[in-house]
């Protein structure tokens, strides 16, 4: 069960300057600077600073020295951690001051976080309120605490529980969270609101959400610049999600002739609405192509010739006549509100130019109604284009793994996007750190289809360097868009990371590689322990389907995360079905990031149970490295905390005292890279 912890700062507005990510990066970074007596000077802030991102670009080590000296800075001084970071959010403002970069996020993509900039758009706020009163009125909890009033904060105060944005992540992509597995109680304890919240950030990576810079005690504190940030991203993933292929066929009728689908399948949702816009306004006769959802919208004569094209019948020639932008949006809002789009911004937001918004109210222009016809041979080229169930869920898990791992570019369309071979240098980059020589590689984008194979054959050779099997792989069948080749790099790239990580924790396993053997050992020995007598043969077992194992090992490394009360026996498709979400459910309310779908555990994905079982067996490692290497760095467990699982035989099964008695072999270690993958570099179905 997923402890409650945080990094407490006694000044509070210095603590609302940073999240709980960032304090808990910084806290550890400034303990590694302590000399001898335990001590950090001011004098040793500077070799520090100068490595983090915001300040390494600008300045100098030396800069950094003089300017926190002349904000009023002893070198020769003690500093605590709240000095330091005084001294960082000094140093910031100056380095904003001198690039010049005071931009706000302009899209909800990716929700960044900034420590000077924590304003909120009351127009987003009440757009995004009026959308979760009207989609979960009717939901039989929460309809007690609605409607929320936009004019307060009562939208922060609901989501301090955390079940307000696992509902939500539910109703923008259905039964992603298995809601039996939400803490739902009108008062909770500060424990099952921190289940509630990793529950959520876990679930919201899983629906393709970047949270990278937002912890659980964030949301718990309610910081409503972080709150609003999630929930826009979850709306956006809500209201863009016919806008693809596979959802809407009728969007090839953008694309003059096959040779574009290509191009159309690569777009973000967000350039493929422009494309549609953009499609009905050449038309409609309108000249000016819209370029983005700010600027090029503001005077509302796109949104006229737009809905004039798609709804003639409640058009009016009032609203082209309009001399005042203002007027003249509130005309369009009117022809709008006709089709039955919600009015969830404002004329004035129209004039100013609110991106999010304008993303929002198009979007639901295009879902009531998108102007594209029901063409018999573009439907069924775009079946045609649809891959096999399998080939899918892999693509999909290696999408939302990608994204979650906090690398500059956002996956949209896997096969699409890695075809230049940058995004696949950025993932190396991560998995392996200094592994990529960025000096050969050409960012895109990249118009020489050669600097593409280039690209790709940097990743070939450093997959070859991690030991993969590439047998009769090349850069170009990357750039090529291989899907099979594709999948079978990404899934050892995939299992290579997680490897890693585990080898990491490992202190005492004296740098020996971590083999699918020692996963599956762990797993059988954690439930043996518990006295049940379910084991599984490996990873393709096929009793694995019912879920009863899994449900035990989660019950063996956490005793009170699983409710046995909603276990079936997992016999029929129905029952297997029904376990295989709450395994998923529990395992992210655990804390562990996981992509797979229940699916996947049903038809025993041999891949997708190893890297579940490897997340529980990280996870489960995890706690016991934090509780041996540092107990005094987590805060003290709430009072409302279940005691007993820190006492006795539980404690013993959550921290796994046994786990450095597993044998490595060393002989199995050469061959586990390629005991999943089949002799050409294919994943095995």
């Amino acid at each position: 069960m997923s402890r409650f912890e945080g990094v407490i700062v006694s000044d509070h507005w210095l603590q609302s300057q940073f999240t709980q990510v960032q304090l808990r990066s910084l806290k550890s970074k400034f303990i590694a600077l302590k000399n001898q007596n335990g001590q950090v000077l001011v004098g040793d802030l500077s070799a520090l600073l100068v490595k983090l991102k915001p300040f390494g670009e600008i300045f100098m080590e030396d800069e950094i020295m003089d300017k926190l000296c002349a904000s009023g800075f002893d070198k020769s001084n003690e500093v605590d951690f709240e000095g330091f970071l005084r001294a960082y959010v000094t140093l910031e403002s100056q380095a904003t001051a001198k690039s010049g970069d005071l931009k706000s996020p302009t899209s909800f993509l990716n929700a960044t976080t900034t420590t000077l900039l924590h304003t909120i758009d009351e127009s987003e706020k009440k757009s995004y309120v009026a959308h979760m009163n009207s989609y979960l009125r009717d939901d039989p909890f929460m309809k007690q605490f609605l409607p929320m009033d936009p004019a307060t904060n009562a939208l922060f105060e609901l989501a301090r529980d955390g079940v307000l944005l696992c509902k939500l992540i539910n109703v923008a992509v259905p039964n992603t969270i298995d809601e039996r597995a939400i803490n739902t109680k009108r008062i909770l304890n500060p424990w099952e609101r921190n289940e509630n919240h990793t529950l959520c950030l876990n679930s919201a990576k899983a629906i393709g959400c970047t949270v990278v810079n937002i912890g659980t005690q964030d949301l718990v504190e309610g910081r409503p610049h972080l709150v609003l940030g999630l929930i826009s991203q979850i709306i956006k993933i809500q209201l863009l999600a016919d806008l693809n292929l596979r959802k809407t066929p009728q969007l090839l009728e953008l694309v003059e002739d096959n040779n574009d689908v290509e191009e159309l399948m690569g777009l973000a949702p967000e350039k493929l609405l422009l494309k549609w816009m953009n499609f009905h306004l050449k038309k409609a006769g309108y000249k000016k192509p819209v370029t983005n959802f700010s600027s090029d919208l503001k005077d509302g004569e796109a949104y006229a010739y737009l809905l004039n094209v798609l709804a003639p019948e409640y058009g009016s020639p009032d609203t082209l006549d309009a001399k005042n932008p203002v007027e003249r949006a509130d005309l369009v809002l009117s022809h709008a509100e006709k089709m039955d789009c919600k009015r969830y911004l404002t004329p004035k937001d129209i004039v100013e130019g609110s991106s999010n918004l304008n993303i929002a109210f198009l979007a639901q222009i295009f879902h009531q109604r998108n102007g594209l016809s029901a063409d018999s041979k573009n439907i069924s080229f775009a079946e045609m284009m649809t891959d096999d169930a399998q080939m899918s869920r892999e693509e999909r898990c290696f999408r939302l793994w990608i994204n979650s791992l906090g690398v500059s570019s956002y996956v949209n369309n896997l096969f699409e996007d890695v075809r230049n071979g940058w995004v696949l240098l950025e993932v190396l980059d991560k998995v392996s750190p200094g592994s990529v020589n960025w000096k050969q590689a050409t960012k895109p984008p990249i118009k020489m289809p050669f600097r593409k194979v280039e690209n790709c054959n940097q990743v070939i050779k450093l997959g070859r360097q991690l030991k993969f099997s590439l047998v009769n792989l090349a850069g170009n069948d990357f750039v090529q868009g291989n899907k099979k080749l594709i999948l079978a790099f990404l899934w050892q790239l995939m299992r290579f990371h997680m490897l890693q990580l585990l080898k990491n924790l490992r202190k005492r396993s004296q740098g020996k590689e971590i083999t699918d053997a020692d996963i599956l050992k762990w797993a059988n020995k954690k439930v043996k322990i518990t006295g049940r007598t379910s084991q599984m043969e490996s990873f393709k077992d096929k009793t694995l389907s019912s879920g009863i194992f899994f449900l035990q090992l989660l019950s063996a490394i956490e005793p009170r995360v699983v409710n046995w009360n909603l276990v079936t026996k997992g016999e029929s498709d129905e029952e297997k079905k029904l376990n295989a979400t709450y395994i998923i459910s529990v395992a992210r309310k655990l804390g562990c990031s996981i992509f797979l779908l229940p699916e996947d555990i049903m038809e025993v994905n041999q891949k997708m149970i190893l890297m579940l079982t490897a997340s529980l067996m990280y996870w489960s490692l995890q706690q016991f490295e934090e509780t041996e290497s540092s107990p005094s760095s987590v805060a003290e467990t709430p009072e409302g905390s279940p005691e007993s699982s820190f006492n006795g035989d539980d404690h013993e099964s959550r921290v796994d005292p046994d786990i450095d008695k597993l044998e490595i072999d060393d002989a199995s270690s050469d061959t586990s890279v390629t005991s999943m993958i089949g002799h050409d570099g294919s994943s095995l179905q």
